[in-house]
């Protein structure tokens, strides 16, 4: 029956809808299948890389493409940079060092229940400069840390949430977002905004620029959102001397570092170096995270059979090289300038102030009806971009604008993105306190990117 929904959405939209002057029959045609792919992302009659391996043939019949235009996103340096950076992340888990890591942060942070959540937030963020999904970064690696410090002191769900575990586990998840916001590696979907802001505006965004630009704002965030929480969700302990002692005897049983961990510790170092440095040598960002991912081979941290069977990756690998072929063609159609220059006769008169900001408060909350940023990003970015230029809005300021607050839209419900259902089911949190939770973090978060973070970005140059 999804499937059947899907194939009405694409017969309704190519030839029941009128079709705009500017765009072709083709070009209508390949945007129906484009659209019907992305409702599928949300209906899930399959798995995403399934719906891309069907899209990818329905794309060449639909707009009379060659096969070869279709799948050339599976070439693009971006698709490249997240696999390699998804394979880098498995080495930090497996290897035991994103785990030293953020029990480093607990030991030195963790006398009191906010400096424990304020260590799970610096942990998220130092991760999150090479570890390109929150999925594994802040479910398989964060959430198990706060449950564990959560259930040393009694609390734990049916009755005892509220000492402590209701409130790290809210903050684990809404430090994640800040946290993907943070870099161009903080989660897959940031660069393929960065890949559609290239398409659209010409504007590169790079690992060094999208770091600069949202220092400051998310360290603001970082900041904030543990203490809203705090506030909102107050935990009945307050003084976790124990979550020291927990750390120091987890960082005890692991022992010294091993050589694994030492070499991913110095291969982690240098690859985020060179991105951030990216700028003066003239490196690009895919090749420094190729040579690191050719030194872990090369010294058998991370072994070739390990790398196959890492089936997320592939996965990714398929329905992200496919997206990213979609999203060109679908920008070449004409089909999203159609449709910015629609809202933009709506919002034509507001000024582009007003308009951006008018824009960006649709785009956050509408993010109610998506359960995943990559969705999110592919169905509203190009055309909110274009429209935004094309009211006189500052592109780099449209462009970093849409792209960082994609990830900060997460927050706002259990289903925002993958780690939501993870952390949720834990069952610390009831549905009202996180809904709450999530709206509160939002008109934070929006204060301090569209204040904080515009001025710095004046500041730095940006606009």
């Amino acid at each position: 029956m999804r499937l059947l929904a899907l194939a009405a959405i694409y017969l309704t939209f190519a030839y029941a809808l009128p079709r705009p002057e500017a765009v072709t029959p083709a070009g209508w045609r390949s945007t129906g299948v484009f659209l019907s792919i992305i409702a599928g992302f949300m209906l899930r009659p399959l798995a995403p890389a399934a719906l891309i391996v069907i899209g990818v043939p329905l794309f060449a019949l639909a707009g009379g493409l060659p096969l070869t235009r279709v799948l050339s996103g599976f070439a693009s340096s971006s698709v490249w940079l997240v696999v390699a950076a998804m394979l880098f992340s498995r080495v930090l888990t497996d290897t035991g060092l994103a785990r030293r890591i953020a029990l480093f942060f607990v030991r030195h942070f963790g006398r009191s229940s906010l400096g424990v959540s304020y260590s799970l937030v610096l942990s998220d963020v130092v991760l999150a400069a090479g570890i390109p999904s929150i999925t594994a970064r802040s479910g398989g690696i964060i959430l198990p840390i706060a449950r564990s410090v959560a259930q040393l002191f009694g609390s734990r769900p049916g009755g005892t949430e509220s000492l402590l575990g209701s409130f790290l586990l809210t903050v684990a998840y809404q430090s994640s977002a800040v946290a993907c916001a943070m870099f161009l590696t903080g989660q897959a979907s940031n660069v393929l905004a960065a890949g559609l802001a290239r398409q659209a505006t010409g504007i590169n965004i790079t690992w060094s620029s999208w770091f600069l630009a949202a220092l400051v704002p998310g360290a603001v965030s970082c900041l904030m959102i543990p203490y809203l929480v705090y506030r909102m969700l107050p935990p009945l302990i307050r003084r976790t001397p124990e979550a020291v002692d927990f750390a120091c005897h987890e960082l005890s049983e692991m022992g010294p570092m091993s050589r694994a961990e030492k070499i991913t510790s110095v291969v982690f170092v240098g690859v985020c170096l060179l991105w951030i440095t990216s700028a003066w040598h003239g490196l690009e960002v895919t090749v420094v995270a190729f040579v690191g991912l050719a030194v872990l081979l090369i010294t058998n941290v991370l072994a070739w059979e390990t790398a196959v069977r890492e089936r997320s990756v592939w996965d990714m690998f398929v329905w992200y090289g496919g997206l990213i072929t979609m999203g060109e063609i679908l920008n070449e159609t004409g089909s999203t300038k159609a449709f910015a220059a629609t809202v933009g006769d709506w919002l034509g008169g507001m000024g582009w102030l007003i308009a951006l900001i008018v824009t960006l408060l649709i785009y956050f909350y509408s993010h109610y009806a998506f359960a995943s940023i990559t969705t999110h990003v592919l169905a509203m970015f190009p055309a909110f971009t274009t429209m935004l230029v094309a009211l006189g809005a500052p592109a780099p300021l449209a462009v970093y604008s849409l792209a960082c607050l994609a990830n900060l839209t997460a927050g706002l419900t259990h289903y925002g993105t993958t780690t939501g259902p993870i952390v949720f089911a834990e069952n610390y949190v009831a549905l009202g306190d996180w809904w709450r939770v999530g709206l509160a973090a939002s008109i934070v978060n929006l204060a301090i990117w569209l204040t904080v973070g515009f001025g710095w970005w004046k500041l730095v140059g940006i606009w």
